[in-house]
């Protein structure tokens, strides 16, 4: 059965939820067989506050851009929906998790784990990749030498696209491997030949042979 993969990233009006922040952009972009399908889900979201002055230096959202865009409560079914029984690639899903949870519970949902199949979290598999190197987003396209020109700031959509060639990337090996295993499969068994029941001439060395070749082993040492 396929896989069908969500590249998912959002950007907020800050770091943590429980202090009021909010979800102001989601992107999620469907995968199959490693290749994007052209499905995706991009939306901004009016967060009904403020949004932090460094975020903004981030993500380049302002208050003015998403004060015209639809609140939580009327996108979440849409979220639900689309992200619904799907593997998300996420990097630092404890981030991205965090908030989508927060939000969900909030309008009276279920967490974002009662939807989907699974988390794959890129930035872990980075950490164990790389030991002790940077392995933010950043870091890792420049490690895999993935193009940044396009993107000015860290928004959701861009950051999803470029996830998804640091993700192909990190698993790139995996994949080899696993088609490495199926062509071993399918080579035709050895069988062992039972030789108990052969009379089978058995030529000993000579004295010369066994001197010659303890002078060769001499001179290789």
């Amino acid at each position: 059965m396929t896989t069908r993969q969500l590249i998912l990233d959002t950007e907020t009006t800050g770091l943590a939820p429980e202090d009021g922040h909010r979800i102001i952009e989601f992107a999620a972009l469907e995968v199959i067989n490693r290749k994007l399908t052209g499905n995706q889900l991009h939306i901004y979201i009016n967060p009904e506050r403020e949004i932090d002055a460094g975020a903004t230096k981030i993500h380049g959202i302002t208050n003015e851009h998403v004060k015209d865009k639809p609140v939580f409560s009327h996108v979440a079914k849409d979220i639900i929906e689309f992200i619904q029984g799907s593997e998300l690639i996420i990097h630092n899903a404890k981030f991205d998790i965090g908030f989508l949870d927060h939000h969900l519970q909030k309008e009276g949902h279920n967490k974002t784990s009662a939807y989907i199949s699974g988390v794959v979290d890129t930035l872990i598999m980075a950490r164990q990749k790389f030991p002790g190197g940077k392995n933010n987003l950043d870091a890792l396209c420049d490690r895999f030498n993935i193009s940044r020109s396009h993107r000015d700031f860290h928004g959701a959509l861009v950051d999803c696209r470029l996830l998804l060639d640091v993700y192909l990337a990190l698993t790139r090996e995996q994949v080899s491997l696993l088609a490495d295993e199926k062509a071993e499969l399918a080579k035709v068994p050895f069988e062992k030949i039972d030789t108990t029941n052969l009379n089978l001439r058995v030529i000993q060395a000579t004295a010369d042979e066994i001197e010659a070749h303890s002078q060769y082993m001499k001179a290789i040492g």
